[in-house]
């Protein structure tokens, strides 16, 4: 059973959470009891493998084992690389690809498995709107891994002009059963909509469901592939994890509370910096968001703090995960340095987490091996990668088909009421 963060509202299954995405009283949905992982993925031989028994363990009492399975073997039908970097800075991290996946992100994992959770859910049952707000990549992968399916339309807002010219491409694209908007505002303006709607949406009306990480849908998916670098870091697995929304540092968390080991969680912001102050002095204020080369981490207000609050203490917190933020020219500089000593191509994002990581090891002294989450492929960041190189990085095809499909968008003010028209015309 599943509880919300403000213990305000009713327990409800998974399949409830799943389709609420936010509790009736503004919380967020966590389950009562974190289960225990089986031992299992240990010895298991393929990400596949892994995935099956990390999700079996949470989610079978729930969806069953059949339904579990064929939702893995359907979305998470592709591979995840580790690759190690060389150099005397580098030496001893290795780099999580976790871009391998249809829109070219770690949002893949989550999106792709929601689809197909929500799709068992709502077999034979009323149709839904899922409604996400997106700094960058969620949107595409949700919009990707939903589209199509004939009892869920998919809306997307995101912040107009503050999204590379790429992401924003894969944002537009025409997609059967996706509308997309482009707020005249900044992410937290559209995950504030979100939540307003939300808000306004009585309980038994269940029109509205959300497929970012306030969903906890899309987080137990994505702690599966902890578990696979884990399995292949050995004793003592440290993981950077590059962050915005907290979203996917909370998917760590939760595999660490269900059976995985971590010595150490390192989360690397960008100038968006209020969970590294928040480490640091206990600063609970949140700040507007700042924009920066690595779009996808500029939130102000991360909704998933909340849920950090409630499955650590202070104390456990601070002792688990280190944290720092990273400017825009020291993130250039990464991705120059790291190319030139390694010949390795960081996405912006992941350039903050190899900076975050270099400054853990000098404050620290711990040089022990370190495994950062590579959260996109660089080639959605073309004009920032000439900008640190000198030239962009190569595209991928299935990238690259982006630009020869139809495209429509709304440019909507950020303001709820008249979103709520919108979607009633």
């Amino acid at each position: 059973m599943f509880s919300s963060t403000r213990q305000k509202a009713d327990r409800v299954s998974f399949e409830t959470a799943l389709l609420q995405g936010l509790a009736p009283d503004g919380g967020l949905y966590l389950p009562d009891t974190i289960p225990s992982v089986d031992p299992a993925w240990k010895s298991a031989s393929s990400f596949q493998d892994v995935a099956m028994t990390v999700l079996r363990s949470w989610l079978s009492r729930s969806l069953g084992k059949d339904a579990v399975d064929d939702v893995v073997t359907s979305a998470l039908d592709f591979e995840v690389p580790i690759v190690e970097l060389t150099g005397d800075r580098w030496s001893g991290i290795s780099i999580v690809e976790l871009f391998h996946g249809p829109t070219l992100s770690f949002k893949d994992f989550g999106a792709r498995s929601m689809a197909g959770f929500i799709n068992h859910a709502l077999s034979g049952g009323p149709h839904r709107t899922i409604l996400v707000a997106t700094s960058g990549d969620t949107g595409s992968a949700v919009a990707d891994g939903f589209a199509g399916l004939e009892s869920v339309d998919v809306v997307l807002l995101y912040p107009h002009g503050q999204v590379s010219p790429t992401q924003e491409r894969q944002l537009v694209v025409t997609r059967p059963g996706v509308t997309t908007f482009a707020v005249d505002g900044t992410f937290d303006d559209c995950q504030r909509m979100v939540k307003e709607v939300f808000a306004r949406q009585s309980s038994d009306d269940g029109r509205f469901s959300s497929a970012n990480s306030i969903n906890v849908g899309r987080l137990i998916p994505q702690m599966v592939y902890y578990y696979w670098a884990a399995a292949n870091a050995g004793p003592g697995f440290r993981c950077c994890v590059p962050s915005g929304n907290l979203g996917n540092l909370t998917a760590g968390v939760l595999a660490h509370l269900s059976g995985m080991p971590a010595g150490q969680f390192v989360a690397a912001h960008n100038a968006n910096s209020f969970f590294p102050n928040y480490l640091a002095s206990g600063d609970t204020r949140y700040r507007d968001s700042v924009r920066t080369l690595s779009n996808a981490m500029d939130v102000g207000v991360p909704s998933n703090f909340e849920r950090l609050t409630v499955l650590l203490s202070e104390s456990a917190m601070r002792e688990l995960i280190w944290s720092t933020s990273v400017d825009d020219e020291t993130t250039l500089s990464t991705i120059r340095d790291v190319f030139e000593e390694t010949g390795y191509t960081l996405d912006p994002h992941t350039a903050v987490g190899l900076e975050a990581t270099r400054r853990y090891r000098e404050a620290t002294g711990d040089h022990g091996p370190m495994t950062v989450m590579a959260t996109a492929h660089p080639a959605k960041f073309p004009e920032t990668i000439t900008q640190a190189l000198g030239s962009p990085p190569a595209t991928p095809e299935r990238l690259q088909r982006y630009w020869e499909m139809d495209t429509s968008v709304q440019v909507i003010d950020p303001d709820t009421d008249s979103l709520l028209v919108r979607l009633d015309a």
